[in-house]
């Protein structure tokens, strides 16, 4: 019986491979574009680094989000900034993650490939909370999402997560239409 059982494997394992091997993922054109302009480096940054981009001295939009791949709602918010940048590129959106930096390979990457995410992403990693938060908005508890949209004539601060595309484009309109 054992005899009999070892080409019935052998035949198996052989078609197992060469099924599996013969199988080549499709993707429409979109997913490929989007996979292939993904960020290969994602720069870790202390405040002192970031803080730079959270200023400008043009008429240039600038969307800065803090996040991190454990928040929901941050997670939840995501395809809308994809989406709005991708649609208004002469918008700058700065995407600031809050995860761990020795997440970066084999989860952060992982994450913004699965979902598309081809924005900019940086990584704050600056222990001193307290001091940072409060620079950036006094006002801010530290809780995520946040978000400053701002121009060099007007700043505006969101300690929420937008619901859907049509919220973030009515709060980025009070900056263009200023």
């Amino acid at each position: 019986m054992i005899k009999n059982s070892i080409p019935l494997f052998i035949v198996t394992l052989l078609l197992s491979i060469s099924v599996s091997c013969n199988k080549q993922k499709t993707t429409n054109t979109t997913e490929k574009v989007a996979v292939d302009v993904l960020q290969t480096e994602i720069p870790v940054y202390d405040f002192n680094q970031l803080e730079p981009l959270l200023y400008t001295e043009s008429d240039k939009i600038y969307i800065v989000n803090f996040w991190a791949m454990w928040c929901a709602p941050c997670v939840k918010e995501l395809p809308y900034l994809q989406e709005f940048a991708t649609q208004n590129p002469e918008i700058e959106l700065i995407l600031v993650s809050l995860d761990f930096t020795k997440d970066i390979e084999t989860k952060l990457k992982p994450f913004l490939k699965k979902n598309n995410i081809t924005e900019k992403v940086v990584l704050l990693d600056d222990p001193d909370a307290n001091a940072w938060i409060d620079k950036i908005d006094p006002n801010w508890s530290g809780a995520i999402p946040f978000t400053i949209i701002f121009n060099n004539k007007k700043r505006l601060f969101f300690e929420r997560a937008f619901e859907d595309l049509k919220d973030l484009e009515n709060e980025i309109n009070k900056i263009r239409n200023h």
